[in-house]
């Protein structure tokens, strides 16, 4: 059984146990629901909402807050000694798949 569920702005297929990494989110420690499902599938066949599907969701638990590579970025305008450098780490969380409630 898999499902497609929708955080941060960005669509995850994910199964039970599965461990992914999706933007940050407002929690510290514990259980993550998600509600904004897709689409559902399994054997017996595929079930799609229009947005969500009705009734199902999600059961995670967050494994850890934290940041990813350092992305450094350089901006310079020719001939006038106009230079920028900036570095940029997106949070995110990792979290484990427990369930997939339909």
């Amino acid at each position: 059984m898999y499902a497609i569920i929708e955080t941060g702005g960005k669509q995850y297929q994910v199964k039970e146990g599965d461990e992914i990494f999706v933007e940050k989110l407002g929690v510290e420690e514990g259980d993550v629901t998600f509600d904004k499902v897709l689409l559902i599938g399994s054997d017996s066949g595929i079930t799609a909402g229009a947005p969500y599907v009705s009734g199902a969701s999600v059961k995670a638990t967050l494994i850890k807050n934290g940041k990813g590579k350092k992305v450094r970025v350089f901006t310079y305008k020719p001939k006038k000694g106009e230079k920028v450098a900036k570095g940029h780490r997106q949070p995110y969380s990792k979290v484990k798949i427990d369930s997939i409630n339909a």
